[in-house]
């Protein structure tokens, strides 16, 4: 599909009344866990689209162009807010959390399949251990405070158990920025790639920061305030891989196709037949706001869509599912690997003298102090051992033991060992 070939409407025709924007919200109990991450992953991506506009209006001088901005970031926040409002009253905190995290385990594995561009891949590949293993700490403290098995939530299609430590997720700042992409050059899945995910972890960022402060107690609190600041080096990641040229306006362009692409996504993949009608009324909003672009471009800077976007057909639908097999392939082939610069390194191979030990020893010393390590020796201080959903033992033997919580993986050189990212 070619969405600038679909009818657009005018963005005029899109404002709506209240009641237009206050949806049904889905029953917990019986939703499916992947229309859950799909809520999650299209109200990330709509913020996304809200937060670039807003930086383009306040980098632009022209006044009809900012009103331009304003019409259509008016109506993507309309979706926005609509989508948020889908979660119920009466999910928790965490019980939404669960879903962040199951979204960022499987959408990660998803790209990183599709991903052609072996460097983007890395990065896919690199950040879906950690993602896993903020699953694993999160759904020890829902079961720790409320009871709640988390294996439930995600419908055991996702495992839980430890893959890298959180602790050892905590990287020198500057590890973080990495090399970025040329849209000219890039297969578009790349370009897809680059911007779905940092939409979908800058999402996850601004969630854990905004709920820190309101967790009920200090070892939830301190928990979302860890994996936060994980977060923030993981949208440093993939902000940096996205391509750095182009317009304000060609940007904006990728934005609303990107926008339409998972909209169409979620059309063609999803089994809620309410929420399938929601997507099918944002993909032709996105439509609109496509066309609605695309006229912006030829008046301001004199060119067609083709010029930005070669080839706006459409690749295969995203597909949120199960990845077991493939995640344990990531964990047994890179447990031990940090960034390093704008590359990855298994620690065998940094020095001794490396920012990176030199980072963990400034945050997570001492070990008592770490509230990833605390929250999993106090479940298991309580159950005696920590809890998880596993299909078969963890492909890294010394990850197995369940009545203490790993320390030495991913910080000590001696602790496991790692073959390497797979070429593509």
């Amino acid at each position: 599909m070619n969405p600038f070939l679909e009818k657009a409407k005018n963005p005029e025709e899109m404002l709506t009344n209240w009641k237009g924007m206050y949806p049904k919200a889905y029953d917990k109990k019986t939703v499916d866990p992947y229309t859950k991450t799909r809520i999650i992953l299209m109200n990330g991506t709509e913020f996304e689209a809200n937060w670039f506009s807003h930086s383009m209006s306040r980098n632009n001088s022209s006044v009809e162009l900012r009103q331009s901005l304003a019409l259509l970031r008016f109506i993507e926040k309309q979706q926005q807010q609509k989508i948020a409002n889908l979660k119920p009253i009466d999910e928790s905190v965490l019980e939404t959390t669960i879903g962040y995290e199951q979204l960022a385990v499987d959408l990660t594995a998803e790209l990183a399949k599709k991903e052609k561009n072996f460097y983007v891949k890395r990065a896919l590949d690199f950040a879906l251990l950690e993602d896993f293993d903020h699953l694993y700490r999160y759904a020890n403290l829902l079961d720790y405070d409320e009871g709640i098995k988390a294996s439930e939530l995600v419908g055991n299609y996702t495992e839980i158990m430890p893959a890298r430590p959180t602790m050892a997720h905590h990287r020198h700042p500057i590890d973080n920025a990495k090399e970025n992409i040329t849209n000219k050059t890039s297969d578009l899945q790349t370009i897809l790639n680059t911007m779905i995910i940092t939409g979908a972890e800058q999402q996850t960022m601004n969630f854990y920061m905004n709920v820190s402060s309101d967790y009920k107690n200090d070892a939830g609190r301190k928990l979302y305030e860890e994996i936060c600041l994980i977060e923030e080096e993981h949208v440093t990641q993939y902000g940096a891989l996205i391509d750095t040229g182009g317009t304000w306006l060609e940007k904006l362009l990728w934005h609303e196709y990107m926008e339409a692409y998972l909209y169409w996504s979620c059309i063609e993949t999803e089994t809620d037949k309410n929420i399938k009608n929601l997507w099918e009324e944002n993909f032709e909003i996105e439509v609109g706001h496509l066309g609605y672009v695309r006229n912006l471009l030829r008046k301001f800077e004199k060119k067609d869509y083709n010029e930005v976007i070669r080839n706006a057909e459409f690749p295969a639908p995203i597909s949120l599912h199960e990845n077991i097999a493939y995640v344990r392939e990531i964990i047994d082939n890179t447990v031990q690997f940090t960034g390093s610069g704008t590359d990855y390194k298994d620690i065998k191979n940094l020095s001794e003298n490396d920012r990176f030990f030199k980072y963990q020893k400034t945050v997570n010393e001492p070990l008592s102090g770490v509230p990833s390590h605390n929250v999993i020796k106090d479940y298991i201080e309580k159950n005696g051992n920590d809890y998880r959903f596993e299909t078969e033992p963890n492909p890294v033997p010394v990850l197995r033991t369940r009545n203490s919580d790993n320390v030495k993986v991913g910080i000590d050189p001696q602790a496991a060992d790692s073959t390497n990212f797979k070429t593509i």
